[in-house]
């Protein structure tokens, strides 16, 4: 009985290593396919977010890959990475997640990309809250794409979060109003350990950049264009 008690345990905690082990590949493609989002859309000037407007923003949000059953069956949500500046420096990256929103003319595509850019610190504070919902809670807009940010509208000037997606290798403002955005804490306690908060990696200034965040770290430090 004793030993199968024992091989019981066993199999369970080899179940919880083998759990944890697959949750960890999935944080670290992430990562990956986060970099790659954002070294893919800056390789064509214009089809890229306006570096004004980039260098003008707060925090930068980024899902890859979010499928299309994340727009048809509530309950799916997709998973990224966002980082923001601080004392002129991107911070390492704290994992976000979004809920589905009333995205209607995406439905049909078999994979999006999103990007978003939080403008202003009042934006970045409305992102760290229990959760919130965009358009809502917090102004979102389509953001303009080129090689600047003059053709944006007055909406888009104003507003605390910029949205991008790319569908099918097209670049474009998409709107995300419905969209519910919340820090995902589990993936974050993976990554930071259980007692760092979301403000602790992104603005106290004392948190390194995990090794496994470096593809993140490095897309986002894309050299200014002329």
């Amino acid at each position: 009985m004793r030993t199968l008690i024992g091989s019981m345990a066993a199999c369970a905690l080899c179940a919880v290593a083998l759990q944890a082990a697959d949750l960890s590949t999935a944080e670290v493609k992430r990562i990956k396919e986060a970099a790659t989002v954002l070294t893919d859309i800056h390789a064509i000037p214009d089809k890229d977010i306006p570096q004004d407007l980039w260098d003008q923003a707060d925090c930068v949000f980024v899902v890859p890959g979010l499928k299309k059953a994340a727009f048809v069956f509530g309950g799916e949500y997709g998973k990224g990475l966002m980082s923001c500046r601080e004392n002129g420096a991107w911070s390492p990256p704290i994992f976000m997640r979004i809920s589905k929103g009333s995205w209607g003319l995406q439905v049909g595509a078999q994979s999006i990309d999103l990007v978003l850019l939080v403008m202003n610190r009042t934006g970045v504070d409305k992102l760290l809250g229990n959760k919130v919902t965009l358009g809502a809670e917090a102004s979102v807009a389509a953001g303009p794409v080129g090689r600047d940010a003059r053709a944006a509208t007055d909406v888009q000037l104003k507003a605390e979060i910029l949205s991008y997606s790319r569908t099918q290798g097209l670049f474009a403002g998409i709107n995300l109003s419905g969209g519910v955005v919340q820090s995902d804490n589990d993936d974050n306690t993976d990554l930071y350990g259980p007692d760092v908060t979301a403000r602790d990696v992104l603005f106290g200034g004392k948190i390194a950049p995990p090794e496994a965040a470096a593809p993140f770290m490095v897309a986002l430090a894309r050299a200014p264009r002329p």
